[in-house]
């Protein structure tokens, strides 16, 4: 089902993912625009600028600068038939050393929800990291309430390891997650991640 990739370029069966470039701005912003009342539950509150060509350029030279340094895997999803962007997916925060980890954050929009799409990458990026990055543990958080994506996380080979206190602003507010992660090594029980 993988066939991984040449020059940071992840694809699957369904799916392209590669990091985003400056003519994806018009995708970007009309997929997160018509997304945003879907989005805004789950998400830190946008800035004034969030859908600005400069804001998505200053992304783009993040995205370059951080697979350049090794610090984040930030990824673009892409129908392969037809190269539509369906959403996004970073495994971010990535540590080195006695740590080995990384973290997980992804998003689509509002129209390819619940179709597989995001369940497709994640298993390929966890893939990417556990068998090319070598890392050794990916962390994924989530609202409680977002049965969705715990059901994704979960279905994917995460297990669940706790709760975090105010764990990240979303919508304006501190907000409680639930703590998930998949091992390379896992002794938990089966995982489909690795």
């Amino acid at each position: 089902m993988l066939l991984v990739k040449r020059k940071l370029k992840i694809e699957t069966e369904r799916l392209t993912l590669r990091p985003p470039t400056h003519g994806d701005f018009h995708s970007w912003t009309a997929l997160r625009h018509q997304s945003r009342e879907f989005l805004t539950p789950w998400e830190p509150s946008w800035a004034p600028d969030h859908l600005t060509r400069k804001a998505f350029t200053n992304r783009v030279y993040w995205a370059q600068r951080s697979v350049s340094g090794g610090s984040a895997v930030p990824l673009f999803l892409l129908r392969r038939g037809d190269q539509e962007l369906l959403g996004a997916i970073t495994l971010d925060n990535i540590r080195r050393g006695p740590a080995q980890a990384g973290t997980l954050g992804y998003w689509t929009g509002q129209c390819f929800a619940r179709q597989g799409y995001m369940r497709e990458a994640i298993v390929a990026v966890v893939h990417h990291a556990f068998s090319q990055l070598d890392l050794s543990r990916i962390e994924a958080a989530c609202l409680p309430e977002n049965a969705a994506s715990r059901g994704l996380l979960e279905s994917t080979g995460f297990k669940y390891e706790g709760v975090a206190q105010s764990y990240l602003q979303i919508n304006g507010r501190w907000r409680t997650h639930v703590l998930y992660a998949a091992l390379r090594s896992d002794r938990r029980g089966r995982t489909d991640a690795g």
